[in-house]
């Protein structure tokens, strides 16, 4: 949280700081959205490393700031390795690459 304080006190409201924060921690990641209400956050880890996207989306999006006016909040939910893993299933890697991005493009509300 000292660190978030930090980067938002650094920021002073101009909208060009985010975090890192891992969506295998939702409930720190609450913690760390009061304490930076308006910084955007890039989310690694939901997917193929464990995070639960329902359980991210509602603590990563932006409340106040230039972030919380942007789509989604200001958070970019990484899932590139769940997608990109999935051409090695079935016979046609572009189509099943296809189909996860959509999955996901569902999954998290895009």
């Amino acid at each position: 949280l000292h660190v978030a304080a930090g980067v938002r006190a650094w920021d002073d409201g101009r909208g060009r700081l985010g975090l890192v924060v891992g969506a295998t921690a939702p409930r720190e990641m609450v913690a760390v959205r009061e304490a930076a209400p308006d910084l955007a956050f890039l989310v690694p880890g939901a997917g193929v490393q464990g995070g639960d996207a329902a359980a991210v989306l509602p603590a990563a999006r932006a409340t106040a700031g230039a972030a919380g006016g942007l789509v989604g909040g200001g958070a970019l939910i990484n899932v590139s390795r769940a997608i990109a893993s999935a051409a090695l299933d079935g016979h046609d890697p572009e189509e099943a690459v296809d189909a996860a991005a959509r999955r996901w493009a569902r999954r998290l509300q895009c």
